[in-house]
């Protein structure tokens, strides 16, 4: 009895704490619209901000089993994405994310991560071919610290070639944005 218990109560945890996600995007101004994609500031609305955060060396296993760091992308943009394939706001934002990827294909300065917060690769892999969309699944390999990821999903992090976070998104966006467009142009053209 005590485990149909604690499973009851692990069943109604998940619910609210996708609840309290989208409440705190909310509340930060971080809407399902993606007019938000900072630490501190607005594309469209206010600059990015201008004191860029330099990145931890994240690391991340790609499809393969392959350890990919962030310091081995420098001189890259890197897009990361942390989803889940359960996530409702992850998966309405998902085909912008692979229309900006397919915008950028024959660039190899943009690096896409999108890291599966649950770390089940197969179920990520299979849920990313049966929706046609051509995104490269990784898993987190090395702790992500809090000040990059609260544990509210979808979270977007942008690091320039230099690997400074430059932006950073809580909550779902529209990748496809003219803004967002225009700041992945400008980064390819940063030394």
């Amino acid at each position: 009895m005590s485990m149909i218990k604690s499973n009851i109560k692990k069943a109604a945890l998940l619910p609210l704490m996708v609840i309290a996600g989208w409440a705190y995007a909310s509340i930060n101004g971080n809407g399902i619209d993606g007019s938000v994609i900072a630490n501190q500031g607005t594309i469209g609305k206010k600059p990015l901000v201008s004191d860029a955060q330099q990145t931890p060396d994240l690391k991340f296993k790609d499809e393969n089993g392959k350890t990919i760091s962030l310091r081995s992308l420098k001189g890259k943009v890197v897009f990361i994405n942390l989803w889940a394939t359960w996530c409702p706001p992850c998966i309405r934002e998902m085909p912008s994310i692979n229309e900006l990827r397919k915008t950028f294909k024959d660039n190899d300065d943009l690096v896409f991560l999108m890291v599966d917060v649950d770390g089940n690769i197969e179920k990520a892999k299979r849920w990313m071919k049966n929706r046609k969309f051509d995104l490269p699944v990784h898993v987190p390999d090395s702790e992500i610290p809090r000040e990059l990821f609260t544990g509210s999903i979808p979270t977007t992090i942008i690091v320039d070639k230099q690997n400074n976070i430059i932006g950073r998104q809580v909550g779902g966006a529209d990748y496809m944005s003219p803004e967002v467009v225009d700041l992945i142009k400008k980064l390819f053209n940063e030394k």
